[in-house]
């Protein structure tokens, strides 16, 4: 039986992407039925005075979540992880803007999407209440408090893996069933690899495209 999952995922993260490419081999193999739900970075890392996400036009992740609210409404799910997809590798490996407007466009049209969603959703209002509503849904049911989360069909949260590069073959199905084990001990809250200076060197030799490609400085507020 095709096991349900949801992956809370911001466009924004590079973290994210990686699990995203790791999940959907996983998929290959073993079958799972990934639900993509949103999960807002810049509204959990928002500085104190600033403007939430949805108060602003357009913002780096929450705008091009809203395309993707518009895209899962009218196409569906599995174009959402299409459109995911396609946007992580654009970013991501080729260095292109996704999280400007104009670009976002182009990258839409390459892949068989009409460009015409990021104007749509950026005047349609109610693309902002579905962003909103899965994260404060992910917040509140999950304790959710970044990206990847991955919600189990029993209901049960994890934060992570958090893996660089994305395993792939055997390695993507063992790091599945370690995941999919933890459910095992629902008062099991962290189980962490500390990053050597290594790791570190390691981290940015892999995201030097998003290290280079992103307009923004990253904030982390602590996690609860």
């Amino acid at each position: 039986m095709t096991e349900a999952v949801q992956f809370f995922f911001d466009p924004m993260c590079p973290y994210a992407y990686q699990t995203s490419v790791w999940i959907r081999d996983v998929r290959k193999q073993v079958g799972l039925d990934i639900t993509w739900r949103f999960f807002s970075l810049e509204e959990v890392n928002r500085v104190e005075g600033k403007k939430h996400p949805w108060e602003r036009p357009w913002s780096f992740g929450w705008g091009q979540m809203r395309v993707g609210a518009l895209i899962r409404r009218e196409l569906g799910n599995d174009a959402l992880d299409r459109w995911y997809a396609a946007v992580g590798n654009a970013f991501f490996h080729d260095a292109i803007k996704t999280h400007v407007p104009a670009v976002h466009e182009e990258v839409l049209q390459a892949h068989g999407f009409d460009p015409g969603l990021v104007s749509r959703a950026i005047d349609d209002p109610t693309t902002t209440d579905d962003v909103r509503a899965d994260h404060e849904h992910a917040a509140a049911t999950y304790g959710a408090h970044g990206v990847p989360t991955i919600v189990l069909a029993s209901g049960y949260a994890t934060y992570g893996p958090v893996v660089v590069p994305a395993p792939t073959g055997a390695d993507a199905v063992a790091l599945w069933d370690l995941v999919h084990g933890m459910a095992r001990f629902p008062h099991l809250y962290e189980l962490r690899h500390p990053k050597t200076h290594d790791d570190l060197v390691h981290v940015a030799q892999q995201f030097e495209t998003y290290l280079t490609t992103r307009d923004w400085n990253t904030v982390e507020n602590p996690a609860p």
